[in-house]
């Protein structure tokens, strides 16, 4: 399984300085691939008469493509992964130029997690629909990949519109693998059909190998390769070592590709710490 880290997006704070040492120490470490999270907006939870979710607007969160531009020149093999950008808030033209300049200048080091995410106030913040995310994001995913692999693109969808036009440059991957989030039965019949990838949002025990046993159903229905669909699973260094290593041999029982770990609300007081712990954590797993 190829190891990343997860970008400690809420605690890391604003500096520079720490931002460009942690990516240099994920990648001196030997991790290959660094994944970020995203929301454009947080809610401000006080006005809000029930709010039951993860973020607010007290919760730091770096924008993608900024961070990856940034991380493309101190970096040299460190893979860029979202894991996941919120794509239907976002229109779709501009994330294919995005990404494809992040792939450009990172060399081809981009993976694209989406998701249709879960917070209305950034959709209604951007202009987008919440209500049709999911159906909007796969007719995003077919223009998206026309706009990487052709100079021009002519293309008139249900919700997009492109005459004979293109971006410059194309991305180095052609196309961009494009992974999902989430773990809907939509989620998981639009990864058998459309996903190169899959961040699954459950524990590697039976059910869950259950889960991406459908998965790969739905994709051999689709005349696709289930084998070809990656799988990143994801560990918390809060739970400790010997759960780490219980859930990585669970991961690799259901085929995982990927593996992050997470280091927030671990009670890290600083970004040094944060290192420490990925180091830690990569000397337990590869030792």
């Amino acid at each position: 399984m190829q190891l990343g880290v997860v970008f400690p997006q809420t605690e890391i704070g604003s500096d520079p300085g720490a931002v460009r040492d942690y990516a240099q120490a994920a990648e001196a470490l030997g991790y290959e691939h660094l994944l970020v999270f995203d929301h454009v907006l947080g809610a401000d939870a006080s006005k809000r008469e029930e709010w039951n979710r993860p973020y607010s607007h007290v919760d730091t969160f770096h924008e993608p493509f900024v961070l990856f531009g940034y991380l493309a020149g101190i970096t040299e093999r460190l893979q860029m992964t979202t894991g996941i950008l919120i794509l239907p808030q976002r229109q779709a033209a501009l994330v294919a130029k995005q990404a494809a300049a992040v792939d450009v200048l990172t060399g081809g080091r981009l993976r694209l997690g989406i998701g249709v995410g879960w917070n209305d106030v950034e959709y209604e913040a951007l202009g987008e629909s919440f209500r049709n995310r999911g159906r909007r994001c796969e007719e995003q995913i077919e223009l998206m990949r026309a706009l990487w692999t052709q100079d021009i693109v002519n293309f008139e969808g249900r919700y997009h519109k492109v005459t004979h036009a293109g971006i410059n440059p194309l991305p180095v991957q052609q196309p961009i693998p494009v992974w999902f989030g989430g773990g809907a039965d939509q989620v998981v019949d639009r990864i058998g059909r459309l996903g190169d990838g899959w961040f699954p949002q459950f524990q590697p025990d039976s059910a869950g190998q259950e889960r991406i046993g459908q998965m790969r159903e739905l994709a051999a229905k689709a005349g696709r390769d289930p084998a070809s669909i990656g799988i990143e699973g994801r560990l918390n260094y809060a739970d400790g070592a010997e759960a780490w290593n219980r859930a990585t041999e669970a991961w690799a029982e259901c085929g995982a590709t990927h593996l992050s770990i997470n280091t927030m609300r671990a009670g890290l007081p600083n970004p040094d710490a944060h290192i420490k712990a990925i180091e830690e954590f990569k000397q337990a797993v590869s030792g």
